[in-house]
């Protein structure tokens, strides 16, 4: 459909933008990351066995670098439902460490942090809708339960003609070995 091609470049646009900018100065992003990072990599060693790293830096340029990949594989109609789901997992964590702004007590400073705070919440929303999409074709899910329900009926007919064959085949059997007996 016309609408997805022109749509999916769209909403990856900002994605892919963001990233380069960000892999050419990781620096610029790594004070605002650095309290989510240590939050996500505290909460993570508390449950995993192993140690994340805590290098912000390091975190910030992964990050770029998946909104690089997933957007340009999503404007190009690549995996758009996988790319999708990448992408909206990869803004929460941007949003929450970029736009702060329950931290600001200037006015214009927060309107322009809550302005880029709803702005990448509607772009997840965006996401979200696109990650569900299935271009009017049946889901997986559904998909897989037909292809179960035929498979099924199928063995339940194939079990079915061959009982007949085998119930014909001890007649037949029986027939003779009365003409024998005979």
């Amino acid at each position: 459909m016309l609408v997805r091609r022109i749509a999916r470049p769209l909403l990856a646009a900002p994605f892919v933008y963001g990233g380069v900018s960000t892999l050419r100065k990781p620096q610029d992003r790594v004070p605002g990351a650095r309290p989510v990072v240590e939050k996500i990599a505290d909460t993570a060693d508390k449950q995993l066995p192993v140690q994340l790293p805590r290098d912000v830096e390091q975190w910030v340029k992964v990050d770029a670098a998946i909104k690089v990949a997933a957007g340009s594989l999503f404007a190009l109609n690549r995996f758009p439902r996988l790319t999708a789901l990448v992408l909206s997992a990869s803004i929460v964590p941007t949003t929450l460490a970029g736009h702060r702004f329950w931290e600001h007590d200037d006015p214009t400073e927060q309107f322009g942090q809550i302005s880029n705070f709803l702005k990448n919440t509607g772009l997840l929303g965006g996401l979200l809708l696109a990650a569900v999409d299935t271009e009017g074709k049946p889901s997986v899910g559904y998909r897989t339960r037909r292809a179960a329900s035929r498979a099924a009926n199928a063995t339940e007919k194939n079990f079915a003609q061959a009982q007949k064959r085998a119930a014909k085949a001890q007649r037949r059997t029986e027939r003779r070995l009365k003409k024998k007996s005979r």
